[in-house]
């Protein structure tokens, strides 16, 4: 089995992927407001900022800040996927390693995590999270997609409405590149 290895830095900023278990899903904008409710639990026992994010119909992106004495995204991300998770109603597909643990068969195990090192990286991934729904071809202009922290981006005038009009941007962040 792999060792895996988890940041653990208290007040840190973290980006992070969380999949759906069957990518063909469309479960986090078909309940959207199940998963912000989740969102809100989570957030009232468990304080964090919300930087940035984005909501595709199979996956999440998002970058957070944890409070200065507190370096435990695991607990929350559980949390988010528990509360979600219980909200749904059951039928989905489950391996029998699920099962035989008692899981639901709605999320990926494992997530992306990635520990923010600077003001260039944090600003690498929230364009990242940001374009993600032009990149899965969801819209054809940013501003169009509606589960995006782009729009709070926009009326704090961080970025303009036509940010990304250019549909030759190409952000090389947030994900494992091919090296073929």
């Amino acid at each position: 089995m792999t060792n895996y290895r988890r940041s653990d830095i208290a007040g840190a900023s973290y980006f992070f992927t969380v999949n759906l278990a069957d990518r063909l899903q469309s479960l986090l904008t078909d309940h959207i407001a199940l998963l912000r409710s989740a969102f809100e639990y989570t957030r009232e026992r468990h304080p964090f900022i919300v930087d940035a994010i984005v909501i595709l119909p199979e996956h999440i992106h998002a970058i957070w800040t944890l409070p200065e004495d507190d370096s435990d995204f695991a607990l929350r991300w559980r949390l988010i996927k528990t509360v979600f998770s219980r909200g749904l109603p059951h039928g989905e597909h489950r391996s029998e390693s699920r099962q035989s643990k008692g899981e639901r068969g709605i999320w990926q195990r494992r997530y992306w995590e990635h520990l923010i090192r600077d003001e260039a990286d944090f600003a690498r991934h929230v364009d990242y999270i940001h374009i993600n729904p032009l990149k899965h071809g969801l819209v054809s202009r940013v501003a169009d997609w509606p589960h995006s922290s782009f729009h709070r981006y926009v009326q704090a005038e961080i970025l303009p409405m036509d940010w990304a009009g250019d549909v030759g941007v190409k952000l090389e962040c947030g994900e494992r590149r091919n090296l073929d």
